[in-house]
């Protein structure tokens, strides 16, 4: 698609220094002021859900390359959208960006921008500040950590020699709980290893910080403890028992929290077969439940469930955290990333040689990860012990959360969290 076609001499799409949109129009400046000056969007537009009509309009016009309403749609989401604006504001903001960039075929160029700009900001500090202060107001995370651990917990009960593979981007805030219950243990405390799958873009700084806390926290609790990370890998699926430092006689447990989603769709068979190969006692699986693959290949399909799952996202910190948050603000421009990753980001036009770049972004629901996993293991259902810890973990939060069993059909395995009653993340434990 002609880029010059959106780009008409009064208006004018510039990338800024953080890889977001600047769009300067001459022609209508004097007679239409931004939404964002006064924080409330003029006309019709502040007549209900007005960000989803328009976007949905706007990703229908990009299908049928219909130029001149791609353009005028644009221009009225960039009039009304703000980062800083309420919740409509915020969604159009960012999935302007994404749209923007499909129609003129730049995702690649926005992504890597985005990918560069969260690199170069990211700190160990920062990082763990905002994760655990999400941990605090929502259970969004800190559901799939007590359900796994609890599993791992029940599948290791009894050995003395624990490995855990963790492939996970939580910063091990999921692993201090699991040590206490360890050095609680009625029996003899066993020896705990935890290897660590990280990201290319993780610094060694960061995984040497986590490292130390670790050692330091497990030797309080008394807990015999090796640490060991793994980065720089390109694909899982090249892992082996070897590089992962099994031994035989040590009983291993995976947990894969928000991880196998970025993992390339043709490689996650391979993936699958590779956690088979380890034997382990349990591999425990966290994923959002939101459906990116199946309409892949239809824009306006796959447009309409990437905008229902961010939409709940983006409500659900509007409910959890205080207006001012910056804590918020930065999940929320996490999310930039992710849309521009799914909804413009086209793998066949890589030119960078690395396909996906190892963020993958193609979210399955639980019932589809479900089909893949049977392949090589056997569902294993959450213990009563288990179900009342996350019962418990939930009432902490305010009212809204809950834990859903699922009925009936075979497919339906694991649990579910529900946020208003819609199911947002899915937790499982499969055995060998």
């Amino acid at each position: 698609m002609d880029i010059t076609l959106f780009t008409p001499k009064e208006t004018q799409y510039l990338f800024n220094n953080n890889g977001h949109i600047d769009m300067q129009s001459t022609s209508h400046a004097s007679t239409t002021s931004r939404s964002s000056d006064s924080g409330e969007p003029s006309g019709a537009a502040a007549n209900g859900k007005w960000a989803s009509r328009l976007l949905r309009e706007c990703a229908r016009a990009i299908c049928e390359k219909d130029s001149s309403k791609i353009h005028h749609l644009l221009w009225m989401l960039n009039e009304l959208s703000s980062p800083y604006g309420d919740c409509d504001q915020k969604l159009a903001s960012y999935f302007l960006q994404a749209l923007f960039c499909k129609a003129t075929e730049s995702g690649q160029r926005c992504h890597k921008t985005l990918t560069s700009v969260a690199e170069k900001s990211h700190s160990f500090d920062s990082a763990r500040k905002l994760i655990l202060k999400f941990q605090e107001v929502s259970p969004w995370t800190t559901f799939g950590h007590v359900a796994s651990n609890g599993a791992i917990l029940e599948a290791l009960d009894g050995e003395s020699k624990l490995h855990i593979i963790d492939i996970s981007n939580t910063l091990c805030t999921q692993w201090p709980t699991l040590l206490e219950a360890l050095a609680t243990r009625n029996d003899e405390t066993p020896r705990l290893k935890l290897t660590v799958i990280v990201s290319v873009s993780m610094e060694r700084s960061v995984m040497k910080e986590i490292g130390q806390r670790m050692e330091k926290f497990a030797r309080l609790m008394g807990v015999p403890f090796e640490f060991r990370v793994i980065s720089g890998l390109s694909r899982l699926s090249e892992l082996t028992k070897e590089e992962l430092g099994v031994q035989e006689d040590e009983a291993v447990a995976v947990n894969c929290i928000g991880s196998l989603h970025r993992v390339e769709v043709d490689e996650r068979r391979g993936v699958i077969r590779m956690l088979q190969s380890l034997r382990p006692k349990v591999v425990t699986v966290v994923e959002e439940e939101a459906d990116f693959l199946s309409s892949r290949n239809d824009f306006v399909t796959c447009f309409e469930e990437c905008l229902r799952f961010y939409t709940l996202y983006f409500e659900m910190l509007e409910d959890s955290f205080v207006p001012t948050s910056n804590e918020k603000l930065m999940l929320e421009r996490e999310c930039a990333r992710s849309i521009v990753r799914v909804l413009a980001y086209d793998d066949h036009n890589d030119q960078s040689g690395v396909t996906g770049g190892g963020d993958c972004e193609r979210r399955e629901r639980g019932c589809q990860w479900s089909e893949r996993f049977k392949e090589g293991f056997l569902p294993t259902r959450f213990s009563d012990d288990v179900i009342d810890d996350v019962k418990a973990l939930l009432k902490r939060y305010r009212a809204g959360w809950n834990l859903v069993l699922p009925q009936g059909d075979e497919n339906n395995i694991g649990i579910y969290l529900t946020w208003k009653e819609e199911p947002v993340v899915w937790v499982s434990a499969w055995k060998p």
